[in-house]
């Protein structure tokens, strides 16, 4: 059974809390105890009905306290797929955690009010996926009980934001009007919207097509731990242990390491402690190499036929996440899957309004929550894709040495050769 990774974003008041507190209610993804707490909390409401938005709002509460959560996550299941939803704070003062719960989303649910239509958030969060890369977006229409469940008005709501989906060139996007107080459309057709014909959320969800978004066409193994038993049995075993991001790999294939540029092929694949004749992205993996190459920890195996770029000077949208701003001379260890190399920012070429697109060029200040276009050079040479072709190889963190906190998030741009 696979995973579905999504992320709900909203304005205030659009009801993502009551969307995700439904979803997990009628998928019957509620504890017993739990369902009976949020009874008990309100039973003195009018209408008789549970509350939803309290399944989600006591880790809200923690999180705009600044305890703990940054990012909440909520797991469910149904009979065809399991979910994680990435639930995080809309507000812009938040831009970092959303970057951060939508960085690994395969999809994201972008709830729009029906009575206010597409409005400033609305574009902010349509743009942050766009900067993402995020393959799918469900734009969510809710409430719409409270604008009599008009079509004209879920069309004219269509309309202003295809506008928007062509403007920030988001690829897949689908249209599905709901009330998530009142359940239409989220896990069962509603009787009170008889002009949509298409499927409700759940549906969606359960059914939206995820494999097409693992690339096989180009070849990334990120080396994670070289095993060396040393053993009388294993004298000479040596295996490069790590997961396949992207690509298939085949005993014989010719492989390139980086970024040594080093050449080989495989002599042998494991899977599960099996011998196999080849293997593909997602999967975990040990792989042989005919030749006793230099290869450690952060290096990349990659067909010599379809090799990434390889370079020490980066171009990259950079998510600032830290309190302390970032000036241009600053020091920090860039991350990319499991390369670590110390880097110095170079320069800031603009600060990226998130809500407008409108680009500051040569900002003064880098604060925390700021997107910026910057350089970043790396110490030793790094093996990257853009983020744009291949997000499992074109993102990267910023990790501040002394206290090893991630202060920014990275997408690398394509390089000019």
């Amino acid at each position: 059974m696979d995973i579905l990774r999504f992320i709900t974003a909203g304005s205030v008041d659009d009801g993502k809390s009551t969307l995700i507190g439904r979803l997990l209610y009628d998928s019957k993804s509620i504890m017993i105890d739990h369902l009976e707490a949020i009874e008990k909390q309100t039973k003195n409401r009018e209408d008789g009905e549970i509350d939803l938005a309290l399944l989600t709002d006591g880790l809200r509460a923690e999180r705009e306290q600044g305890i703990t959560i940054d990012v909440a996550y909520k797991y469910f299941a149904t009979p065809k797929r399991k979910f994680i939803i990435a639930d995080a704070p809309g507000h812009i003062q938040y831009t970092r955690n959303m970057v951060t719960g939508a960085s690994n989303s395969e999809l994201i649910i972008i709830l729009v009010d029906a009575r206010h239509g597409v409005i400033e958030q609305t574009r902010r969060h349509s743009i942050i996926a766009s900067l993402l890369n995020i393959p799918h977006v469900v734009v969510a229409v809710n409430k719409m009980d409270l604008v009599d469940y008009s079509q004209e008005v879920y069309h004219s709501i269509v309309g202003s934001y295809a506008e928007l989906a062509a403007q920030l060139g988001l690829r897949e996007v689908t249209y599905i009007p709901i009330s998530a107080l009142n359940g239409d459309n989220i896990v069962d057709p509603s009787q009170l919207l008889p002009w949509y014909k298409g499927h409700t959320l759940l549906h969606f969800l359960e059914n939206v097509s995820i494999a097409n978004d693992i690339n096989l066409s180009k070849s990334r193994f990120p080396v994670q731990y070289v095993i060396r038993p040393q053993t009388e049995d294993l004298h000479d075993y040596r295996g490069y242990a790590g997961k396949i991001v992207s690509g298939i790999y085949q005993v014989g294939d010719e492989i390139t390491v980086l970024p040594s540029g080093l050449t080989t092929t495989i002599s042998a694949i494991e899977l599960g402690g099996k011998p196999v004749q080849n293997a593909f992205a997602p999967q975990s993996v040990i792989i042989h190499l005919a030749d006793d190459v230099d290869v450690s920890r952060g290096d990349m195996l990659v067909k010599s036929s379809e090799k990434p770029q390889v370079e020490q000077t980066l171009e990259v949208h950079l998510c600032w996440m830290d309190a302390k701003p970032l000036s241009v001379g600053n020091k920090y260890l860039f991350q990319i899957n499991s390369t670590r190399v110390r880097s110095v920012i170079k320069s800031v070429e603009y600060k990226l309004n998130v809500n407008t697109l409108d680009k500051e060029f040569s900002p003064e200040k880098v604060g925390l929550n700021d997107i910026v276009r910057a350089t970043i050079k790396t110490a030793q040479p790094i093996a990257f894709d853009s983020y744009q072709t291949l997000r499992v190889n074109g993102g990267g963190i910023l990790i501040d040495e002394t206290s090893n906190v991630t202060v920014g998030a990275c997408m690398i741009q394509a390089v000019e050769n």
